[in-house]
């Protein structure tokens, strides 16, 4: 049994969820808290649950040059973000300083691929890693000692046979899987007329892309066989968006991660400047989230 479990959690997801699942949260002065509440519940709650010996918390550091080369409309579609939820990351950060948890933020480097990275990382030094996201992009990563955790959901875990239910297919094949259906969330198109479930049942007969472009000549129907290629180039350059980074140089020493008890009188003031009277105390129920 490995002696650490690093915990590794998806900041920007939590804080965006816990900004819209809570509403007209604000200090007297009018000041917005409500994503910062939940972000600090739900951590609390993570770290109540899965007990990790070790933790960070990812944020995003904006899109790498390189996708936006590949594919200028890469998230295009994407709304901006609420001036409520931006002015909340600066007190969130604040809340992990006095807290002890350490936060990552790679400039022009998404939080997916750091968390895959660190994962990685944590992996090859024997460590048991959870990740607490919902993004499927990290499906890719999980495998032997390395689960996804849904924050919003208590107890459920994300093995390789979750992610089999839940896409059809196991981990090594979820970048395949991608490409070949697209993934709206991140406004990257798919093979015209191919879902998902297709994509998952090609997968299955063919083991993987470079297969089926192998014997393209074998699929049925002829119309799919077309479909396919037809998108073959723009299929390819969505295995190069999707693929996640495993190599970033980002981890910060076990030491950096290690966790620590909550130290109260330096979360105090903040604390009180949020006007969270409920959180002044170490022990808080599970969110509700």
């Amino acid at each position: 049994m490995p002696s650490r479990r690093l915990l590794l959690v998806d900041g920007t997801a939590v804080l965006y969820r816990s900004y819209f699942a809570i509403k007209h949260l604000s200090t007297r002065a009018g000041r917005p808290t409500n994503a910062v509440y939940g972000f600090i519940r739900l951590l609390r709650q993570l770290r109540q649950q899965w007990s990790p010996t070790h933790w960070g918390v990812v944020f995003d550091g904006g899109v790498p040059e390189w996708r936006l080369t590949l594919w200028p409309a890469y998230k295009a579609q994407r709304p901006p973000m609420p001036e409520g939820l931006r002015e909340q990351f600066a007190p969130a950060a604040e809340y992990l300083e006095r807290a002890g948890i350490t936060m990552l933020r790679l400039d022009r480097q998404e939080a997916d691929d750091v968390l895959a990275s660190l994962a990685v990382w944590g992996n090859a030094a024997r460590a048991e890693v959870l990740i607490a996201t919902s993004d499927k992009d990290l499906y890719q990563v999980v495998g032997d000692g390395v689960s996804l955790v849904a924050p919003e959901r208590s107890g459920a875990r994300v093995g390789a046979e979750e992610v089999r239910a839940r896409t059809g297919v196991l981990p090594p094949q979820i970048v395949d899987w991608l490409a070949l259906s697209g993934d709206a969330v991140d406004n990257i198109p798919g093979v015209e007329g191919l879902g998902p479930k297709t994509a998952a049942k090609l997968l299955n007969a063919y083991g993987s892309l470079a297969e089926l472009w192998e014997r393209l000549s074998t699929v049925e129907p002829e119309r799919l066989r077309q479909r396919l290629a037809a998108a073959r180039d723009r299929v390819e350059t969505n295995v190069k968006l999707i693929g996640l980074r495993t190599d970033l140089d980002c981890a910060p020493g076990w030491d950096a991660l290690e966790t620590r008890p909550e130290d109260l009188r330096r979360l105090q003031p903040f604390f009180e400047s949020m006007e969270f009277r409920s959180l002044m105390k170490a022990e808080d129920q599970p969110t509700l989230l």
